[in-house]
């Protein structure tokens, strides 16, 4: 990484580019009636995947930036989960048959906070109303300071076969700093529950920019986490974004690293995880060369959806809970954020659809051009405008702010064909937004570049 460019374009703030358009150019005219007619318009040979949103902790840590709540009562949580199998019920009744399904990933909040009857509940109405290959992958989120053998039982039986573990960081300053108390010995004995229940695939989150961390922390916290030894890392700089996540004010902004402090962190980590023999996979990710997403990568095959990077190739992502997003063929639709509202639609009978996007041709011309960087470090511009009917020349004209970046030498032009420098990879984002027909930087709506 060079230091010169992660001071000159770090600070600025862009989107992870998990959709294109990106979430705030969602409108409010897009509603339930709208999604019913894109369901009902999927075509017969269609596949999915689901993503399920359980909104819910049991005590906030203060750097995150996701849609949840705290809960002490049982009961609410049950009569969301109530709510989310009358939802998938409805979106399977509304396609008009048993859609496959290639993919399931309960994110939050905390899915694992459920009742193990609970979840086993949802799987099997999941199971019921779409068709669920025996080869899907099924991943849950998961809290290790809250995990418990009984749920871990309910995931086997259940047939989940990868565990997404939040880990951040082990440093115990850094830990009470963000309110995320979390032992290593916490950690391995999850890892341990999982492997002994046959749940193979393990993932560990790791995060940059938290106060109080240092380049020394992130290496000790890295040194102790591949003890444990994960098939798959995400390593993400921390977005402080007090003005629309109001606990994140809880963090001391002074003890916060500052752009090079975070330059330097990130280095450290993806330095130590390549060294230790891990695939460097896009913007975050970091796999073992067997795991299928550093084959993916290989093959050029990986791709980008609101979970990050998968290996998931459906065209569409049915989204089930509180403020869940999915994806069609047609365009992105988002349900209500608020619980109360969520639950009203879904109890009187309609899609709880609040915003969403339709997609123009253009919007999908962009939309592979910026998946393709974001996955690949680079884009056949020609390959691509061919497919949509366009002209290579005329997108590289509307991508001013590729100019600059070809002068710093971040990005190499070959003709048609676009690479991102490999020193420069962690301005991938940088690069993507070159192509963003609807950005506007004067907004800080997204987090840090570095």
């Amino acid at each position: 990484m060079r230091a010169d460019l992660a001071v000159s374009y770090g600070d600025e703030r862009l989107p992870r580019y998990t959709s294109y358009p990106t979430a705030p150019h969602f409108s409010p005219s897009i509603g339930g009636d709208t999604y019913a007619r894109w369901l009902a318009e999927l075509p017969a040979g269609a596949s999915a995947s689901l993503y399920l949103h359980v909104p819910f902790c049991r005590e906030m840590c203060w750097y995150c930036g996701c849609h949840t709540q705290i809960v002490r009562r049982d009961e609410l949580i049950a009569a969301y989960q109530r709510t989310l199998r009358s939802e998938i019920v409805q979106v399977a009744d509304t396609i008009g048959r048993r859609i496959k399904v290639e993919h399931i990933h309960f994110g939050g909040g905390t899915p694992t906070i459920m009742a193990p009857e609970a979840f086993a509940e949802l799987m099997a109405t999941m199971r019921r109303a779409f068709f669920v290959l025996p080869t899907a992958e099924i991943a849950v989120e998961i809290d290790p300071r809250t995990l418990t053998a009984d749920m871990v039982e309910a995931m086997r039986l259940s047939g989940v076969n990868r565990a997404s573990l939040g880990v951040q960081s082990f440093d115990p300053v850094v830990q009470r700093a963000i309110n995320r108390v979390q032992s290593f010995e916490q950690t391995a004995c999850v890892v341990d529950m999982l492997r002994r229940a046959d749940i193979a695939g393990v993932n560990f989150d790791l995060i940059y920019g938290l106060p109080h961390q240092t380049v020394a922390s992130c290496l000790d916290t890295v040194r102790r986490a591949l003890a444990l030894a994960p098939d798959r890392f995400s390593v993400f700089g921390y977005a402080h974004v007090p003005d629309f996540k109001k606990h994140q004010r809880m963090i001391n902004e002074a003890v916060l690293p500052d752009g090079p402090a975070r330059h330097d962190q990130a280095c450290a980590i993806a330095n130590a995880l390549k060294e230790a023999g891990y695939v460097q996979i896009g913007l975050d990710h970091f796999a073992r060369p067997d795991d299928s997403m550093a084959v993916a990568f290989e093959e050029r095959t990986l791709r980008r959806n609101f979970q990050g990077y998968t290996t998931d190739k459906a065209e569409v992502l049915l989204g089930f809970g509180a403020s869940a997003i999915g994806r069609l063929p047609q365009g992105y639709v988002q349900n209500e954020v608020q619980i109360g509202a969520y639950a009203q639609c879904i109890s009187a009978g309609r899609l709880a659809t609040a915003k969403g996007y339709g997609l123009t041709d253009d919007d999908r011309l962009r939309a592979d051009i910026i998946e393709r960087i974001m996955c690949e470090f680079g884009a056949d511009l020609g390959d691509i405008c061919a497919r949509h009917g366009a002209e290579p020349e005329a997108m590289l004209k509307s991508a001013s702010r590729l100019k600059p970046l070809i002068s710093d030498g971040v990005v190499r032009l070959d003709g048609d064909k676009l690479a991102v420098a490999r020193d420069s990879r962690f301005l991938v984002r940088s690069v993507a937004a070159a192509f963003d027909a609807h950005l506007d930087p004067g907004k800080q709506l997204h987090s840090r570049a570095v």
